[in-house]
């Protein structure tokens, strides 16, 4: 075959398999048979095989995934991706409207049109096309700057590589949200289930997690879906959203085909019911429904606020409730001594992950809720983050349940528990509590503590049962001999922990301080107290006066600090320490507890002089870089809670930070919508 027929063949090839594609996955029709298209494909395959030199990133072949990646490039968004702003009923989508009409300070028509579109739980991807060739798909990021994840956005087959348009622009940028459909989501889990790999919690953490791999094969593999929402720099001819969507499908997106334009408020409710139960049917997750104005002359003129555009707002489904049947009502031992009742109950989905078990909090919160073994009770996810009990309906209660009752004497070691008057917890005071040490070493060589490599709870647990520690102190003389004495504990892993724990002697003074698990000092305030007392001695002499005077140490911090530093034992735990050869002073510039970011100051500061507690696990963040974003754009992070912090930014497994959070009624952000905030860092010119 000579080069021009290769050539003519190829270009023949690339377009029969563009079409069949964007009728299979753009129209849900199918215009081709599975074995032909097989063929054709294979065609096309050999023939680039042996013209290496025709191979273009719009070939269809170029969808099966690359060799694996070294790690993705930070890109700045041409245009930022804005978040939307919240509503939740029926009063905050009137609110936005009432909003966006005064904002325009004209008299307009009462027929207004709206477009609605279904809220995809996914991850939002920006994708750029030149002469309607992609070249570019990242991530969302913080909005202003994402990931370049071309690689992996090329496999997705629902996102064409050249668009259908004769004579495309020079530039276009799509916006719309990755997806995994949910019998994708579940075979997914079940190869990983037979695997013995951890299964993934809900399709948006399994697309997010899918979408930042650095094999393109792996991403191929797990046939994502895209559907497309927003588009930039098309024909200035279309006049509204609702053409915009049939403009991206035209050229060859998948679009939610879900969706309607409404007149009114009671349109726009109506079909949100609807949806509040059909959503239920649908082959996807869906967290809301976007409401849009449909006029693009009008979304012009509203333009954006700081963080969302005007012209358009999420209206969010309830927070979903499911029914289960407590199976047991269990107390734990905190390293502090705070006993907290949990409910362990049938497992239940929430909110696209297994709930079995929620905190009662303390001995007032299951009075209140007079929950017993036995009992069908309402579960949810508090802000779609924490499981909580919401209710018990006694009117299943069977017969002969007994009330619970919070035991008087610790159930690890036996001794009388004790409720402070000023506090709703109960507590064990006995420090030779064996959960209470073996709490407190868990946390000593925790991560953000002293750091030590390979020491966890499974080690922790026989050092304390055979008594071969009793304090953080007594890790540093354990030997080889005595470590390989442990079951499944051999001559190599005896070796590396003791090393590791000697290499801990180096860590920091404020390390120290925070891995010794005073009531209410994390690794903020511990950095803050190392500033100002930069040895044991001077902490050690320091009044509750000096120490309440540092900014950001309140009165309770204080009273924390200023009693365990008088208490005998601690200084005999402190002397140790020292003679162990740890380091209980700070050098002139010691390393603090959220490294200083990479990210430059942003240019606006919009959080100066807000305060923020992180607290938990966030999905995608660790919490020195989500402080460092905070304090990038002027902010303070603070290591507790009270009335002047102004938000707490909260994870998974969040503990009494979140509690006293909404006790104080201060605003809980996931870290998504902290995300949504640091977009008022780079607002529209």
């Amino acid at each position: 075959m000579a080069m021009a027929q290769v050539e003519q063949r190829v270009t023949e090839l690339r377009s029969l398999l563009q079409q069949a594609s964007y009728a299979y996955y753009s129209l849900a029709q199918s215009i081709m048979e599975d074995a032909v298209y097989d063929r054709l494909y294979r065609e096309l395959q050999e023939l680039e095989t042996q013209h290496p030199e025709l191979i273009t990133p719009d070939s269809p072949t170029q969808r099966v995934g690359d060799t694996p990646a070294t790690g993705f490039e930070s890109v700045t968004h041409n245009i930022p991706l804005y978040s939307l702003e919240n509503a939740f009923d029926q009063g905050e989508l009137q609110a936005w409207d009432q909003r966006w009409r005064r904002h325009m300070e004209i008299d307009l028509p009462n027929l207004v049109r709206y477009v609605c579109e279904l809220k995809i739980d996914g991850s939002a991807l920006a994708l750029t096309y030149e002469n309607g060739v992609l070249v570019r798909g990242a991530t969302r990021g913080d909005g202003v700057a994402g990931e370049d994840i071309t690689q992996n956005v090329r496999t997705i087959r629902s996102i064409p590589l050249r668009l259908n348009l004769e004579h495309p622009p020079e530039r276009l940028e799509i916006r719309g949200e990755a997806f995994l459909p949910l019998t994708v989501f579940e075979r997914i889990n079940q190869e990983r289930a037979a695997q013995g790999e951890a299964l993934f919690a809900n399709p948006r953490n399994a697309a997010a997690g899918t979408l930042r791999q650095l094999d393109s094969r792996i991403v191929a593999q797990r046939q994502l879906d895209f559907f497309a929402y927003t588009v930039y720099g098309a024909t200035e001819s279309m006049q509204s959203q609702w053409e915009s969507l049939e403009f991206l499908q035209a050229i060859g997106f998948h679009v939610n085909p879900n969706r309607t334009r409404c007149a009114s408020l009671d349109e726009i409710t109506a079909y949100f019911d609807q949806w509040d139960t059909a959503r239920m049917e649908l082959p996807y997750l869906t967290d809301g429904m976007v409401v849009k104005l449909d006029d693009v002359a009008l979304q012009q003129q509203l333009g954006f606020t700081q963080k969302f555009p005007r012209w358009a707002i999420a209206l969010k489904y309830p927070a979903e409730e499911a029914p289960t049947v407590v199976e047991a009502i269990r107390v734990n031992v905190g390293r502090t001594g705070a006993v907290t009742p949990l409910a362990e109950f049938r497992p239940v989905q929430l909110a696209g992950t297994t709930v079995s078990r929620a905190t009662l909090h303390n001995r007032d919160r299951v009075a209140e809720l007079d929950i017993r073994v036995g009992d069908t009770v309402i579960v949810r996810k508090a802000g779609e983050i924490i499981p909580e009990v919401v209710r018990v309906l006694p009117e299943l209660r069977p017969e002969d349940t007994i009330p619970f009752a919070m035991p008087t004497h610790c159930p690890e070691c036996g001794e009388p528990l004790v409720q402070p008057a000023d506090e709703a917890v109960t507590r064990c005071i006995n420090a030779s509590c064996p959960a209470i040490i073996k709490g407190s070493l868990v946390h000593w060589a925790s991560r953000g503590a002293m750091d030590i490599n390979g020491l966890g709870e499974k080690w922790v647990e026989q050092f304390v049962d055979r008594d071969l520690v009793r304090t953080v102190a007594d890790l540093y003389d354990l030997t080889v001999d005595q470590l390989r004495t442990l079951d499944r504990m051999g001559q190599k892993s005896a070796q590396n922990l003791v090393e590791a724990i000697a290499q801990s002697k180096q860590q920091p003074w404020w390390r120290i301080l925070y891995g010794l698990g005073i009531r209410h000092v994390g690794s903020v305030n511990a950095q803050l107290l190392t500033q100002h007392f930069p040895d044991k001695e001077s902490l050690m002499n320091a009044s509750f006066d000096q120490i309440e005077a540092i900014h950001g140490i309140g009165p309770e911090i204080a009273q924390a600090v200023h009693q365990w530093m008088h208490l005998e034992a601690n200084q005999h735990l402190l002397a140790q320490l020292q003679t162990a050869g740890l380091t209980l002073n700070a050098p002139h510039s010691s390393t603090p507890p959220f490294p200083h970011s990479p990210i430059p100051p942003f240019p606006h500061q919009p959080l100066t002089n807000q305060t923020f507690v992180l607290t938990g696990t966030l999905p995608t963040l660790s919490r020195s870089e989500a402080a460092a974003k905070i304090q990038a754009a002027g902010g303070k992070v603070t290591g507790s809670v009270s009335s002047k912090t102004d938000y707490v930014i909260v994870g998974e497994n969040a503990g009494s930070k979140f509690t006293k959070a909404q006790f104080l009624g201060v605003p809980c952000l996931s870290e998504a919508e902290l995300l949504d905030l640091l977009m008022s860092t780079n607002p529209p010119a």
